[in-house]
């Protein structure tokens, strides 16, 4: 039990009673449930009773109870059984012509220089699995370099700017810029804005780049009602990737990216250092599919990996991700006899591409529909942890609202390298993700005629290409034919 405040020897709360709670916000509460917040009110500082009720006021209370109301409901509700992918919404590598790819290229060109893709970039996330408390994206996974997540995403965007103007001037077209729609997190926020600045934007102007915040919601207990994280001070937690919808249409940035004439926004997470943001070929097999979303996917590596995968729910319902703890054994392990490949295997790696009159859509659709994921978590409360849940939307919730979907196999080593775990663990490590990196350009170098010495074995080393040089290995022949580079290196101009 905390003690009032003693002033000259007399409590505070015997010399001048501090008022009870504003009346007004308590029947408030009490219409949710949820008055308990004031429940240690008696034992709080006059400072601490205005921090809470500033706490309260700050909170959308209609709102939650709706989204709590709705999420603890649908978590009883029975889903609809899943069935696999159908094979025609799927562009798959094998059967993917090179004559598709150059006019899909090409077409993406063309819609870039024409100032109609965005990108926009979920990085809310700190590397703390990584040993290190800044935001992901600041995170230098060893290249030769030295070059962080941040820095490798801007200079593809740079580089895809580059390629669209070239093609816009042989057409005769214009060229504009890709403007970068960064999320951040309350933790993020202002370290991610500072390394920009610091930065210089890495080469792209100031203006180009717009940083905002997901949101925040309170953790509950398993009957529904809010957690004090302190006597004084509700538990809140972000609201997952997929609060980018609430986050973009609460800070009016769908109405801003309609304002500059954006059609198409490719979506994607901040830990892949394999990324092709910006990349013409998905912005043009976007376009010709005609589709309102679309996903990039690689084929599931063995049966029990432990990703998510696209499935179809219900008998001609819509495509949508689930969890893999949520595919049975039996389910995981099925193939499907005519292609050899599992039933279930096109994996969910965040490359998302969306139109924008989807992204709207979305926005309204998942606020009205209000259910949110419960992830149950031991989280910290003025009882010590507390198991409760966390609620999230994930990136993945907008599928279901898609009229139609395509998804378009990419090869994981050439565009899948993922940043999760510290060095060390077993997989989606700075060194696994750092080796791709430099396997995939040593493979690029030697197809444009370079050649490489080195003093380690080639399995544990290779070459990085800048992408500033080279946004998928092409024109890299006047650079690299008839050359020596010694491994490790960073090619550059």
């Amino acid at each position: 039990m905390r003690e009032p405040t003693m002033i000259d020897g007399n409590s505070n709360a015997s010399s001048s009673p501090l008022p009870p709670p504003p009346q007004a916000l308590l029947e408030r509460l009490k219409d949710y449930g949820q008055e308990d917040v004031f429940a240690l009110w008696e034992e709080l500082s006059a400072d601490e009773r205005d921090f809470l009720v500033k706490d309260i006021e700050g909170l959308d209370l209609p709102r939650l109870d709706r989204i709590i109301r709705c999420s603890l409901r649908s978590q009883a509700l029975p889903v609809a059984a899943i069935e696999p992918v159908p094979e025609n919404s799927v562009s798959t590598v094998e059967e993917r012509s090179m004559e598709d790819r150059e006019r899909w290229w090409k077409m993406g060109l063309k819609a870039i220089s024409g100032g109609k893709l965005a990108v926009l970039l979920l990085s809310g996330g700190q590397g703390t699995r990584l040993g290190s408390s800044d935001p992901k994206g600041c995170f230098n996974i060893g290249l030769p370099s030295g070059k962080s997540l941040f820095q490798l995403q801007a200079e593809r965007i740079l580089c895809v700017q580059r390629l669209a103007a070239q093609a816009a001037t042989e057409g005769s077209g214009g060229s504009a810029q890709i403007h970068w729609y960064i999320m951040t997190s309350p933790f993020t926020d202002e370290p991610t804005r500072k390394y920009f600045e610091s930065h210089k934007y890495f080469g792209l102007e100031a203006d180009q780049v717009t940083f905002f915040q997901q949101g925040t919601i309170p953790s509950v207990s398993t009957d529904g009602r809010f957690i004090m994280e302190t006597p004084f001070k509700v538990s809140k937690a972000p609201d997952g990737n997929g609060g980018v919808y609430s986050a973009l249409k609460s800070s009016r940035l769908l109405e801003d990216m309609a304002s500059r004439g954006i059609k198409y926004v490719d979506c994607y997470g901040v830990d892949n250092a394999l990324v092709r943001v910006a990349d013409p070929t998905f912005v043009g097999y976007f376009m010709d599919k005609g589709v309102s979303a679309a996903a990039k996917v690689v084929r599931k590596a063995y049966p029990q990996e432990k990703v998510g995968v696209f499935v179809r729910r219900g008998k001609g319902g819509p495509l949508t991700v689930v969890e893999y703890s949520e595919l049975d054994q039996s389910l995981a392990s099925a193939v499907n006899q005519q292609t050899g490949r599992l039933r279930f295997c096109w994996s969910n790696v965040c490359l998302h591409m969306f139109s924008l009159d989807f992204l709207n859509q979305v926005a309204n659709g998942l606020e009205k529909d209000s259910t949110y994921h419960l992830a149950e978590k031991k989280i910290p409360s003025i009882h010590g942890f507390t198991m409760g849940y966390k609620l999230e939307q994930f990136i993945f919730d907008a599928f279901p609202y898609a009229p139609s979907t395509a998804l378009f196999e990419v090869l994981r080593e050439e565009e899948f390298a993922p940043v999760k775990n510290a060095n060390g663990s077993n997989f989606d490590t700075p060194d696994s993700a750092r080796l791709l990196v430099l396997r995939l350009h040593t493979r690029w170098v030697v197809a444009a005629g370079g050649f490489l010495t080195h003093s380690v074995p080639l399995y544990a080393t290779g070459v990085e290409v800048s992408p500033l040089c080279s946004y998928a290995g092409e024109n890299l022949e006047a650079i690299c034919r008839g050359r020596t580079f010694h491994a490790p290196c960073e090619i550059s101009f």
